[in-house]
């Protein structure tokens, strides 16, 4: 496939949690043109700052960081003027949009957990330069780099206390608590902070997904680099895979039974049925079974919405009295239904986009009837199809 079409994903492996500065040095490390991240943060009216970029080591690691200061008083902003201060730039509307949407989340988890009006709080954190060029140059170097599509590992979830303007606070704390309903994570023995509001902020609005490595070729990586020393000595950075998805990755259900004293004789039967009521495939495999018998394994793979169905199926159609099933991921090529010009009339085929590049492939059931019809062996009608030529959209109509 060309690789203009193949979708554009980054993934963030946070291993050691998540920071917006974590965040911002990954982008830079896998690529983002400091320059261009200079001049874009340049039309925010925020006042001056100081972006600090270094390399670092850690663990060994070749690491990028980053730190933000600004160089006159802060001044601790509400939602509504950093929407403000967004509108009145010249980003790109899209960079507007989505750093808008992140403070609003940010915010609302705020206002949550302090039992006040978004418009009323006025954020400590939030509202300072450094939350503002992280979560905007976050944002811009996604956009910079072409990234259609970010996925997040589960995060780790921390213990202890950190002290901050509001008092002590448990770790994880409460907006980041917040942010984090719904989204998997997993608890570590470490009494630091791992996951900021700012990161949990940014993966949660622009995330697309949590859980494993999406299957990609991978272009490059990058890793970011947080501020403190974590005290189990694990290296303290973000790392950040960006490659391109070759493949659509979706969730199915697999049931599968062992059948030992079933006539095999209504399996076509069984198979269309299932089929019917939304099974993706059906299979029957013989088998030894215990003590030398033969028997079959059935395998049924559909989507979880279908599976009640099918299984009730499977138990009234067969002699099964139990079940086994699963949730895995399927990896699918991108195809679509095409006719193609033969000899014997148009024939309907699929075009199939694999990393070698573009394929055609007979459907069966009309090559078998111009077979059939033509009264000519079925391999010459498919060395047909894979020779034919493709019918254009504007052809058909």
């Amino acid at each position: 496939m060309p690789t203009s079409q193949l979708n554009k994903v980054a993934y963030t492996d946070c291993f050691s949690g998540i920071s917006g500065d974590m965040f911002l040095a990954a982008l830079l490390a896998a690529g983002l043109d400091e320059n261009m991240l200079r001049l874009e943060l340049q039309k925010l009216d925020i006042g001056p700052f100081e972006l600090e970029i270094s390399q670092t080591n850690a663990s060994g690691i070749q690491a990028t960081k980053v730190a933000i200061r600004a160089t006159a008083d802060q001044q601790f902003r509400n939602l509504p003027t950093i929407l403000k201060i967004l509108q009145a730039s010249d980003l790109a509307s899209g960079i507007i949009n989505q750093a808008g949407a992140v403070f609003k989340t940010l915010a609302d988890a705020e206002a949550k957990v302090h039992g006040l009006p978004v418009d009323r709080i006025h954020f400590h954190e939030i509202g300072a330069i450094d939350t503002i060029i992280d979560v905007v140059g976050v944002v811009i170097g996604l956009h910079q780099l072409g990234i259609e599509r970010l996925v997040s590992s589960p995060l780790p979830w921390s213990q202890g206390f950190i002290d901050c303007a509001h008092g002590r606070l448990p770790l994880p704390t409460p907006a980041v608590c917040e942010l984090l309903a719904g989204v998997p994570v997993y608890a570590v023995d470490l009494q630091q902070e791992l996951v900021t509001p700012t990161g949990a902020a940014l993966l949660t609005t622009l995330n697309h997904g949590f859980g494993a490595l999406p299957a990609m070729t991978i272009d490059r990586i990058g890793y970011g680099s947080g501020h403190q020393v974590l005290i189990n000595q694990q290296p303290n950075l973000l790392r950040l895979i960006i490659g391109r998805e070759q493949q659509s990755c979706e969730a199915v259900e697999v049931i599968e039974t062992h059948l030992d004293d079933w006539n095999s004789e209504g399996f076509p039967y069984l198979c269309e049925l299932l089929l019917r009521q939304g099974a993706l495939d059906v299979s029957l495999t013989a088998m030894l079974m215990k003590k030398g018998r033969p028997g079959q394994q059935l395998r049924v793979i559909c989507y979880p919405a279908h599976a009640l169905q099918l299984k009730e199926t499977i138990l009234s159609e067969t002699t099964a009295i139990g079940l086994r099933f699963r949730t895995e991921s399927r990896l699918t090529l991108e195809r679509e239904q095409v006719l193609v010009e033969t000899q014997w009339g148009r024939i309907s085929a699929k075009k199939v986009q694999t990393p070698a590049g573009t394929m055609i492939y007979p459907e069966y059931e009309a090559c078998r009837r111009i077979a059939e019809s033509a009264h000519i062996p079925l391999q010459l009608v498919y060395q047909a199809v894979s020779k034919g030529r493709e019918i254009k959209k504007e052809e058909k109509d």
